[in-house]
């Protein structure tokens, strides 16, 4: 299975980006779908899951800003993204946890805010 990101880019301080991951394939017994960043010289860190429940939790810094959302029927997961700031600026991958199993990784994608 491989999870094809899109939707990064350049974008202004104030301005928005739609992020969406897709599955080559359909994923049986999906606990949750989420993303993760990491800024330049920073670890990797959780922006937003989603699980299968539908529950949702968000990295404090994005709250209120961010929108994580999924499409069961699609096996894709979207990340609105709202009021970005350049602190934003990282490398946003998607991931998805099953059972038993190592998670799957997205190859990423560039999301840079700036003026």
């Amino acid at each position: 299975v491989q999870l094809q990101a899109s939707g990064g880019g350049l974008v202004q301080p104030g301005g928005s980006l739609r992020l969406s991951c897709a599955a080559s394939k359909s994923i049986s017994s999906i606990n949750s779908m989420g993303w993760y960043r990491q800024a330049p010289g920073k670890q990797r860190e959780l922006v937003a899951i989603i699980r299968v429940s539908g529950s949702s939790n968000y990295a404090d810094s994005v709250k209120g800003r961010f929108t994580i959302s999924r499409d069961n029927a699609k096996n894709t997961v979207y990340l609105q993204m709202n009021s970005l700031q350049p602190e934003d600026t990282a490398v946003y991958y998607c991931i998805v946890n099953v059972p038993f199993l190592p998670p799957y990784w997205g190859q990423g994608t560039l999301v840079t805010v700036s003026s």
